[in-house]
């Protein structure tokens, strides 16, 4: 018996034996896709090609009872489940709260329904799934959480709040593999168990699923800042549902209305107020699921959005798969090229409240020829060995971004902390978690903390990292000289005597010089302030 054959027999178990026997002798049992059970109404069978209604079995109070016996207790959102299955029951209760119907529907975990955007989810880009109800959302949610975890090895933490994606109880379903699994306790906290996962579990990848308020809007920008790739899906059928939501439309940068100077709205040949993207988009890729089979990709979602406010219409991407199981792409993306009016980025380089909206006023960048240097690109792949791998610890990957572009620095983010030279933190990550960034690395690293997010205060960060990167080469010779000094200074004054802080490697060396000289030291403080401290003890 098949782990899905074994699901859905605990599906049927905990249905009334009237209606169990009745959808066993159906031609259709494979293709059922929920049972529904009102006090009073003839039963229900809903198919992927349509709905069976037993005239004859018209549901009892017994008959819900048993239901709700069978199961785990309703939560604050008003489902169920079955331990350790993918199904999911829902009810429906009266103005006294009493339950009076009953939406049985059941969960398959299904694989080789994300071929059709592996690549896409491989890419390490922020993913946003859009499609109505019965599209496939929570499955293909489900399996890119799978492969992401066993296939690519990355660290999946998913925020499941209904059980829907690792199924009920405590032990979540074989059917998301290796990927953890935080559940939530109220449906009303959702936003912030999607920050405990990014500050207490280090994840590479979050799996959220229905996007449904501002506060969960506004976390997973805050997650998608902190260079966690998001994978998700929200309310809404297209892109466009989801500019016209107030609610969610800050998952693709949020729209502002704009008032234009009498000259730009002239040259422009628009009306003086215009609605203008407010922020870059949380998401790098939005994907609209037609259907189960056909789907709409948008791979620049902030040109998209764009074009779209243009009153230009935007051509996606259109996958399908085929009668033989492969998927193929029947059209093309095709943005078309925004008129030289409407040229002018909406923002320079940034994000958030850092971003500086562009007035009528603002020179517009030429582009930067082929002799000139160019600026830092984190997706163009460059960086040599010389370059300084910086790894940001609880910092907007975004601003550090746009802060090594602004500066020209020869530096690279990296997301492997165990390859990072440097770590750019937090100070109080720093402060609540002292160990946590070595344990993480295996071993010492050099630390820059910042007091906050702000972006000149990551300017501030990059400039220790680059002053400390450019005095590495004299750093070894500085330090000899340093200990050597201190050797001499206890030696006369019988008194401990602290070097200044250095990397692990320099302060290796200090300690083999003063075990040569046969005077005891040891390392003290934490990172980045952590430095060899001589003793008078003179060993044998």
């Amino acid at each position: 018996m098949t782990r899905i054959q074994q699901d859905f027999s605990l599906f049927l178990e905990v249905l009334p034996s009237a209606m169990r026997e009745r959808l066993e002798t159906g031609p259709e049992l494979g293709s059922l896709v929920e049972a529904v059970l009102d006090y009073g109404r003839p039963a229900e069978a809903r198919y992927y090609g349509g709905v069976s209604r037993f005239a004859d079995l018209v549901v009892t109070e017994r008959d819900i009872e048993f239901v709700i016996k069978s199961i785990g207790e309703f939560g604050s959102d008003n489902r169920a489940g079955i331990e350790r299955t993918l199904h999911r029951i829902s009810c429906i209760r009266n103005r006294q709260g009493k339950i009076i119907g009953l939406t049985c529907r059941v969960g398959r975990a299904l694989e080789g329904t994300i071929d059709i955007i592996d690549d896409i989810m491989r890419s390490g880009k922020s993913i946003l799934l859009l499609g109505k109800p019965g599209t496939g959302k929570t499955t293909k949610l489900r399996e890119v959480a799978r492969v992401l975890a066993d296939e690519v090895q990355k660290r999946v933490v998913i925020v499941d709040t209904s059980n829907e994606i690792a199924g009920d109880g405590d032990v979540p379903h074989p059917g998301i593999g290796a990927a953890r699994r935080m559940q939530v306790r109220h449906a009303s906290e959702q936003h912030q168990v999607m920050i405990e996962a990014v500050e207490n579990h280090m994840p590479e990848v979050i799996v959220i699923d229905e996007i449904g308020n501002e506060m969960e809007a506004l976390a997973a920008r805050t997650i998608a800042e902190r260079g966690v790739q998001l994978i998700g899906t929200a309310h809404g059928q297209t892109l466009e549902n989801l500019m016209l939501n107030p609610t969610l439309a800050d998952l693709i940068g949020g729209i502002q209305a704009v008032t234009l100077s009498d000259d730009e709205a002239r040259r422009r040949g628009t009306q003086k107020t215009v609605l203008e993207r407010k922020a870059p988009p949380t998401f790098d890729v939005v994907i609209e699921l037609v259907d189960f089979e056909r789907l709409a990709v948008h791979h620049n979602v902030q040109k998209t959005v764009d074009l779209i406010l243009r009153g230009l219409t935007p051509r996606p991407e259109i996958r399908v798969r085929n009668e033989e199981g492969r998927f193929e792409v029947v059209q093309e993306e095709l943005n078309e090229p925004m008129p030289p009016m409407f040229a002018r980025p909406l923002f320079e380089s940034g994000s958030g409240k850092g971003a500086r909206p562009v007035t009528p006023n603002t020179p517009v960048r030429e582009p930067v020829r082929d002799d000139e240097p160019r600026p830092y690109a984190p997706d163009e792949g460059d960086g040599d060995a010389t370059s300084v791998r910086i790894y940001p610890y609880g910092i907007a990957r975004t601003r550090l971004e746009r802060a090594i572009r602004e500066k020209r620095a020869n530096a690279t983010i990296t997301g492997d902390i165990g390859s990072a030279d440097v770590v750019l933190a937090m100070r109080t990550g720093l402060q609540t978690k002292p160990r946590k960034l070595r344990d993480l690395a295996g071993r010492p690293i050099p630390t820059v903390s910042v007091k906050s997010n702000a972006f000149t205060q990551i300017l501030t960060g990059l400039d220790e990292i680059l002053r400390r990167s450019n005095e590495t080469g004299d750093s070894e010779s500085t330090a000899m000289e340093e200990v050597l000094a201190a050797i001499e200074i206890v030696a006369q004054s019988g008194k401990a005597y602290d070097l200044s802080p250095q990397p692990f490697s320099i302060r290796k060396m200090q300690s083999e010089v003063v075990s040569a000289r046969r005077m005891a030291s040891e390392s003290v403080g934490q990172e980045p302030n952590r430095r060899l401290r001589l003793l008078p003890t003179r060993v044998a």
